[in-house]
């Protein structure tokens, strides 16, 4: 017998799936593999169930958020004081309206795999159908329905119910003794017909009552008539209902068992109750009023004997016997009468559930639309972000450019991080710096400054050389070519002691001064424009703060 001793209410594992084994998130022990932290409730460390994310970016089990915000006012996120409590904000209260489904972690969780933990059992499967298996599982303890207050196995709550349930017993109408469903099988005791109509009296009554009781007091279960001796209010006897399907079935069976037997008995007292020797020494002349009838059994109700003063033993044994089987016959179709309203009120039930199962089928159909019209909005959005970018970008750019240009063919160019740039171009890293473009009129060529701290060509490591560039602009169709303006380079001394000037005018052959085919022609200038020792020497402040100035004076006469 697989039962173990009494425990507490509240040590007693759920029997159904209404009863929630994991309120506050599954144990990490039933999945295959550690879960990630992701997966795993701020408050009970255990994998989320039904994943609520707060608005500072935590994930709560449901009924763990609802537990904190009904027993705590002003509630703070736990993992916010952990990481960091000088950084608590707004953002840290919680508050189940300010929360909502995390559809992504949830659909992630329910992928998990897992096992059931319960001893003997090998069942394994994925999260989304674990709930269920736990309803199901014939390894589960649970308690006995019958309020006996032992826990069984699932698989072996029939056995139970069968042979060691001090509460499923049944008592003996003849002789008064109880009985487990088995023996009561095997139990039969002999009686007088008189007896045998008191005891049929006396059981119809109580039936009647028992039957009659449901319509007085709603607080019992509607299979009270086969057993069951749960009350409860009408939400519990609802829940009852559907949670014991299984044991309401097996109190039927246990109560057709017993119909059946009940008629054996009483078709075998109704045989043995006249004996055939004593029917053939008084003879077939005498009549029913001159049979031993014991006391307290009045048929004369049924049967006026005095009616028939002429007729034989054998027709009275076959009247007796014919009140026996109409007496029984009528007992059975009330009772299955009440069966079949038992089994109209279980139909009722399933067709119930399935409505709801469809409704929730539908309704979750409808969410998981209505969250792919919203994920593909916010890429839409997403999409729409990147483009605003990069147009953010493009128009600082152009800013910059408009606030940095010239149009008068006079250029200043600051440069800043000296030491740090002549390593770079020392080293290879940045060889060479390009000026902002600007132009020699508003709509005239468009130009920039391209200097080398280390030098270039011949004078790469030992001068800084500086060229001149012309560009591609918008107005070149309309400006004359080769370019051939004199162009005057200029490194200011900040003191204002002794500039470096130095000058050139364009080679008209060269490829650097013709119309642009790409955005920049061929760099043009001085390789030799100032040694670096000079550039160095603290007696000359080209260099202050780190900081230079070249200047470019385009003549345009």
């Amino acid at each position: 017998m697989a039962e173990l001793a009494t425990r507490d209410p509240q040590d007693v594992p759920g029997s159904s799936p209404d009863e929630n084994e994991f309120p506050f998130g599954y144990p990490s022990n039933i999945c295959e593999d550690v879960p990630d932290q992701k997966y795993l409730c701020s408050s009970c460390n255990n994998v989320l169930k039904k994943a609520l994310q707060t608005l500072c970016g935590h994930r709560y089990c449901s009924a763990c958020l609802s537990w904190i915000v009904r027993n705590n006012k002003n509630a703070i996120c736990q993992k916010c004081k952990e990481e960091d409590p000088s950084t608590l904000s707004e953002e840290s209260l919680l508050a189940e309206e300010r929360a909502f489904g995390d559809a992504a972690i949830n659909k992630e969780i329910s992928e998990l795999k897992v096992h059931c933990v319960t001893l003997g059992c090998s069942w394994s499967g994925i999260m989304k159908d674990f709930e269920e298996h736990q309803s199901l599982c014939e390894y589960a303890l649970i308690p006995c329905h019958t309020g006996c207050g032992h826990v069984v196995m699932r698989k072996k709550l029939a056995d139970h119910l069968e042979n060691g349930c001090v509460n499923n017993v049944t008592m003996c109408q003849k002789c008064k003794r109880s009985f487990s469903s088995s023996d009561y099988q095997e139990h039969s005791c002999e009686g007088s017909l008189c007896e045998e109509q008191k005891c049929m009296q006396t059981e119809t009554t109580s039936k009647e009552k028992n039957c009659s009781a449901p319509l007085i007091n709603g607080d019992g279960c509607c299979f009270s008539e086969v057993g069951c001796s749960f009350r409860g209010s009408k939400e519990k006897i609802k829940e009852h209902e559907k949670a014991a399907v299984g044991a309401h079935v097996l109190l039927l069976l246990q109560h057709i068992r017993q119909l059946k037997a009940n008629l054996f008995n009483a078709t075998k007292v109704a045989n043995s109750f006249i004996p055939q020797s004593e029917l053939s020494r008084n003879g077939a002349g005498k009549s029913i009023s001159d049979l031993q009838i014991p006391a307290g059994l009045d048929i004369s109700r049924d049967v006026e004997v005095d009616c028939f003063p002429g007729s034989s033993a054998s027709e009275e044994e076959s009247v007796l016997q014919q009140l026996v089987r109409e007496k029984v016959i009528s007992e059975l179709e009330n009772k299955l009468h009440v069966f079949e309203n038992i089994v109209a009120v279980l139909n009722k039930e399933v067709e119930t559930s399935n409505l709801e199962i469809a409704a929730f089928r539908r309704q979750s159909e409808l969410d998981q639309n209505l969250i792919r019209g919203l994920e593909l909005k916010i890429a839409e959005l997403h999409r729409c972000l990147t483009q605003k970018d990069a147009g953010l970008s493009t128009l600082h750019k152009t800013l910059l450019f408009s606030e940095q240009a010239s149009y008068d063919g006079i250029f200043l160019w600051k440069i800043t991080d000296v030491g740090r740039k002549l390593q770079d171009s020392v080293t290879g890293r940045t060889v060479s710096l390009y000026s902002p473009a600007f132009y020699t009129a508003k709509y005239g060529y468009k130009v920039c400054l391209r200097v080398y701290l280390n030098g270039d060509g011949t004078g790469k490591g030992t001068h800084m050389s500086l060229f001149f560039v012309v560009m591609k602009g918008d107005y070149d169709a309309l400006l004359s070519w080769p370019f051939r303006h004199k162009v005057t380079f200029m490194l200011l001394d900040q003191n204002n002691r002794e500039h470096i000037i130095d000058a050139f005018r364009p080679d008209l052959t060269s490829a650097s001064f013709q119309r642009p085919v790409n955005q920049m022609n061929v760099a043009s200038g001085c390789p030799m424009f100032l040694p670096l020792s000079k550039l160095q020497s603290p007696k000359y402040a080209y260099v202050k703060e780190d900081t230079l100035f070249l200047k470019c004076i385009i003549e345009t006469n």
